[in-house]
């Protein structure tokens, strides 16, 4: 068994991982759309990614999934990618990475509400679901208290927020919390790495399936993606998917759920500071409140979630 000195190295660099390449990915997601069509351009990322995971996966040990975890991992796939990252490309066609990154961090608000509900339907005897604190629904109303501020009051020097994208991160938030619950509840469950392999592939043909339908293959011509999207799907396919997501599979098993969630307060940050760096999207005082309210609010419910399971264990 690793000692805890000899985890140190890896564990910094795994959760650098998580900070700055997750925080990175709403910039790089910004810049891929300018050129490519959003569905074809995620389901072609995790599709690829997938792919690679699936064949050293193969080589190394063996990849044997049985018909029941490609069922519950494809509507996972459909719940946290088509769902979730799909709404996010769609999205950063007209909202900023920065605001996109605040609004999605969001998601452990409706995590929340959804797992309250699934105690509440849950049979007598379930192990499902869990009930909010006191200091957790505070963190709730805080948490939707700087959505709305995000969201609307735009003043005379702030770019209104597209209400209709901006919904639909909503939507997307809400398919990423109830793809994760229900991968938490799920029988019979793959193996983490093997999993998200899984995901990945049915979750990215479903993505291409979608921008099928929704008609982004018509006119699309590959010659006519600018270098700059390509650099950006590519680090996406590179630095996200198969850096990134490993790392976070290896810290769950390495750290404390409590630690690792951080990352959902911290990628914010990021993404917020890369896109006024390097895009020039403007911050203003509301953007700037709004972040430190919802940040605050993650971080309060994040730290709740931590003491339930240090007093359940």
């Amino acid at each position: 068994m690793n000692s805890p000195q000899n985890l140190r190295t890896p564990l910094l660099l795994a959760f650098a991982a998580i900070y700055l390449i997750w925080g990175s990915t709403y910039l790089a997601i910004r810049v891929a759309v300018e050129s490519m069509p959003p569905f074809l351009a995620a389901g072609a990322r995790f599709i690829v990614a997938g792919a690679i995971l699936a064949g050293w996966i193969a080589a190394t040990r063996g990849l044997r999934p049985t018909a029941r975890q490609w069922r519950d991992n494809t509507l996972v796939g459909l719940l946290l990618l088509v769902g979730g990252n799909g709404i996010v490309m769609w999205a950063e066609q007209r909202i900023p990475s920065g605001i996109t990154t605040l609004i999605i961090s969001c998601s452990p608000l409706f995590m929340v509400m959804i797992d309250w509900a699934a105690l509440k339907l849950s049979p007598p005897g379930a192990s499902r679901g869990a009930r909010p604190s006191v200091a957790t629904l505070i963190g709730l109303a805080l948490g939707f208290g700087g959505l709305v501020l995000l969201i609307t009051g735009a003043s005379a020097t702030d770019a209104p927020v597209d209400l209709w994208r901006a919904g639909g991160l909503l939507l997307g938030s809400v398919s990423w919390s109830l793809g994760s619950l229900y991968s938490r509840y799920t029988r019979q469950p793959a193996e983490p790495l093997t999993a998200a392999t899984l995901q990945m592939l049915c979750g990215g043909a479903l993505m291409v399936f979608t921008g099928a339908l929704l008609g982004e293959l018509r006119g699309f011509d590959a010659a006519a993606v600018s270098r700059q999207s390509w650099l950006a799907w590519g680090y996406l396919v590179a630095a996200g998917s198969l850096v990134a997501f490993p790392s976070y599979v290896w810290l769950l098993k390495h750290s404390t759920p409590a630690r690792v969630s951080t990352y959902a307060y911290v990628n914010p940050i990021v993404a917020v500071f890369l896109g006024w760096l390097l895009l020039r999207e403007p911050v203003s005082g509301r953007t700037i409140l709004a972040a430190a309210v919802i940040v605050g609010a993650v971080a309060i419910i994040t730290t709740q979630k931590a003491r339930l399971t240090t007093k359940k264990a």
